[in-house]
């Protein structure tokens, strides 16, 4: 695994003060975190008198479009330069997609922002913190550390849907006091966390429960704690749905009492299968999305195979079922 360097703070800032045009990316399937990073940061940049393209190629999920200036993100890049890419809450090159590709083709600097512990350590500048809950706890530290610029609300709401996403309501093992305490400073500068939790953690839409319906079908709860579904392509058409998304099955499907572990198999065509992993405290999950080319945290995190949906759960499900006996749940 590669060496991660402590964040490099002044050159990051210093790199943003030389920089007029800068574009944000963060990675495809976008999360809560992927955009809350992504518009904080071009948010702030705004502020600052910039001029900022943002993108994602899979477009901001339904469930986030009411973050400030979610309807300004594009999803394809067909042309442009710029001084400064900044890249957020993405592991590796290939997780930025499109964009990423683009983007590090036509910026003169790269900024790699995350905290993902299987972090490549692409780019020019880091700004890599595998103990931070979130992408957008690292942007929030990035600030503190700037003498002249406050956050606007524009800036916090994106910064704690980032937060409140990643630990799932600040439920997740690696929530520690400073991330409550960055979360009231938030609220301090304006951003409502009922508004927060309720839109991103409470809410789902129609289609995500008639997806739903047809993933139930697939549910298999194996020995150790496993349990598992499929996400075919049939049902996401069937849902209305156009681009992959498991509309947070995974998490849900964690929440099972019997469960340790939880695997939702997204069929993505082309023989390809995106795999999402969730488990309890006291597993680790990101262990195995890793020895698949994938990446992520103990508790949450996710990786693509080839093959059909049959064969990613024959090879899958063998080391999910070894994390399982290796794990030991904390909290009953």
């Amino acid at each position: 695994m590669t060496t991660i360097s402590l964040p490099n703070w002044a050159d990051a800032t210093e790199a943003v003060k030389n920089a007029q045009t800068i574009l944000v990316v963060s990675h495809v399937s976008p999360d809560g975190d992927a955009v809350g990073s992504l518009l904080s940061t071009a948010n702030m940049l705004t502020d600052m008198g910039k001029t900022v393209t943002a993108v994602l190629d899979d477009g901001v999920p339904d469930f986030l479009t009411f973050l400030p200036n979610a309807d300004s993100v594009v999803t394809e890049l067909k042309e442009g330069e710029w001084d400064l890419m900044i890249s957020v809450d993405a592991s590796d090159e290939e997780r930025t997609g499109k964009a990423g590709i683009f983007g590090r083709e036509n910026s003169k600097t790269v900024i790699n922002l995350d905290h993902h512990p299987t972090n490549t350590m692409f780019g020019d500048i880091h700004l890599v913190m595998p103990e931070a809950v979130s992408a957008t706890e690292i942007i929030f530290r990035w600030i503190e550390t700037m003498s002249d610029y406050e956050p606007s609300l524009q800036v916090a709401m994106p910064l704690l849907a980032g937060l409140v996403t990643d630990t799932i309501g600040f439920r997740t093992s690696n929530v520690k006091s400073s991330t409550l305490a960055i979360a009231t400073k938030l609220m301090d500068y304006g951003a409502s966390l009922t508004e927060i939790t309720e839109r991103t953690l409470g809410n789902r839409s129609i289609n995500i429960i008639n997806l739903w319906s047809e993933a139930f079908t697939s549910v298999e709860v194996h020995a150790g704690g496993v349990i598992m579904a499929n996400i075919t392509q049939e049902a996401l058409k069937k849902s209305g749905f156009k681009e992959m998304t498991d509309g947070g099955l995974v998490g849900f499907l964690n929440k099972v009492n019997e469960a340790r572990i939880a695997v939702v198999f997204k069929e993505l065509g082309d023989n390809k299968v995106e795999l999402s992993f969730r488990c309890k405290p006291g597993f680790d999950i990101g262990s195995v999305a890793f020895e698949l080319g994938g990446g992520g945290h103990k508790q949450a995190s996710g990786a693509t195979v080839e093959g059909t949906l049959e064969e990613a759960r024959k090879q899958v499900l063998p080391l999910v079922k070894k994390a399982a006996r290796k794990g030991k749940l904390i909290i009953a």
